[in-house]
């Protein structure tokens, strides 16, 4: 299946670099507009994270259809979360070794082809649990794969200082997916059944297979002699020489293990704002609104060179909007305060992964990706586990609180103890 040769965009305007960067407020669209390989691959990206949004919902309400249970429909997230930790070193150890683009188009093509799997089930009647729990745990291995070769691709189809833009444009496929998603999915689930939802997810693949086809071979640069086979291990001794690299992951675990109390929203919506369900809803929404608008509202941080610094400012402005937000007991304060801290979650993210991308080897992108797949996906479940004891052992109030602040507290320790970190300079990448 060979790709087409339409890259004159692709290839050599973006190896071009601007001289002067001239002054936004909204997301940067340069990446859209000088890489059409780019340009492809997030349009499809934004299409089938929305599908994969409506497919999530609607496998956990045909769980609960089945059984009755919130416990089963909470095992939808441990079906989901053990393969993706299992997976997601070994998919990088994968993205190393072979052709990216071919990793993500046939894993693209094995979540596709489990969508029309559940679409045939239910059309067929056949609703069984374990088998959407073993199509979950499918699902998760086929994204461990997909996503450490996808972000690897960024760095050969952009130039250094247009990743930053299509970092914080990447965030806003996320975020408008897991807002709409589920929304659209509900809707076509009470319109058209399951297997409606489970079908149009498996046509928004369409999208994403056909921008994998058309990118360029994506075998990685491998140094002379290198060994053919890349090692999980080799990665993580190269992380461990990497303080730069490290640091990024140490951040974001402060802030999602310590600060993250999403697992309290239930809890908080009564005993705080007097509400239920809904307002457990909208605590959600404001979180996830605010990490939009830091994504729409991205256009200054391709002017920012210390990205090192932008990280740790924006970790300890998440603990405080966190801190915050737990002695407020006004709703919409509250909401503007989990905005803020969604906003800066989102600064956060981009400048990581952009120094995870720039400041690291072509032939270790695929294997460092893995790593962060698993501290993203591991450390916010570390965080409600957290978060519900020490509420448990004391109240929801000192647990947020105290979390906030303990993040602020522990990324000034990490800055003060590798302080080369605050000091990176993105043109002088060094990991």
């Amino acid at each position: 299946m060979g790709a087409p040769t339409d890259r004159c965009l692709s290839s050599d305007v973006t190896r071009t670099t601007s001289p002067t960067r001239p002054r936004r407020i909204f997301a940067d669209l340069t990446p859209l507009r000088t890489s059409l390989d780019y340009q492809r691959l997030w349009i499809g990206g934004t299409v089938s994270w929305v599908g994969q949004s409506m497919t999530a919902l609607a496998i956990s309400l045909q769980v609960y259809d089945i059984t009755g249970s919130s416990f089963s429909v909470g095992l939808v997230g441990l079906f989901s979360l053990v393969p993706l930790i299992a997976f997601g070193l070994y998919g990088g150890a994968i993205a190393d070794t072979v052709d990216r683009r071919k990793l993500g188009l046939y894993s693209s093509l094995g979540a596709a082809g489990l969508s029309i799997a559940l679409a045939a089930a239910a059309l067929l009647g056949f609703h069984r649990v374990w088998f959407l729990y073993a199509v979950v745990a499918l699902q998760a291995v086929c994204g461990a794969l997909t996503g450490p070769a996808r972000s690897a691709m960024i760095p050969r189809l952009l130039p250094a200082e247009q990743l930053p833009a299509a970092n914080a444009l990447n965030s806003v496929t996320m975020t408008f997916g897991t807002m709409v998603g589920p929304a659209l999915g509900g809707l076509i689930v009470s319109l058209g059944g399951y297997q409606a939802a489970y079908l149009v997810d498996a046509v928004t693949f369409t999208a994403a297979l056909y921008a994998m086809w058309r990118l360029p071979s994506m075998k990685p640069d491998r140094a002379e002699g290198a060994r053919g086979r890349a090692s999980v291990v080799d990665g993580l001794r190269f992380l461990g020489t990497r303080p730069n690299i490290r640091m990024t992951f140490f951040s974001d675990m402060a802030a999602m293990v310590l600060a993250h109390p999403r697992a309290l929203f239930p809890a908080v919506a009564g005993l705080w704002f007097g509400g239920g369900a809904g307002t457990v809803g909208l605590l959600v929404a404001a979180t996830a609104a605010g990490a939009l608008l830091g994504g729409l509202f991205s256009g200054w941080q391709g002017r920012v060179q210390r990205h090192g610094l932008a990280i740790l400012l924006a970790v300890a402005a998440w603990g405080l909007a966190i801190a915050v937000f737990g002695l407020t007991r006004n709703l919409w304060l509250g909401m503007f305060f989990l905005a803020l801290a969604g906003a800066a979650d989102t600064t956060s993210m981009v400048f990581r992964t952009t120094m995870l991308q720039a400041a690291t080897p072509d032939d270790m992108r695929g294997r460092l990706q893995g790593v962060f797949i698993v501290v993203v996906a591991g450390g916010p479940r570390l965080g409600d586990f957290l978060a519900g004891t020490a509420a448990d052992l004391t109240s929801p109030a000192v647990a947020v609180t105290g979390g906030g602040l303990a993040c602020v507290l522990v990324v000034g320790l990490l800055a003060l103890r590798w302080r080369g970190f605050a000091r990176y300079d993105a043109r002088n990448p060094q990991a």
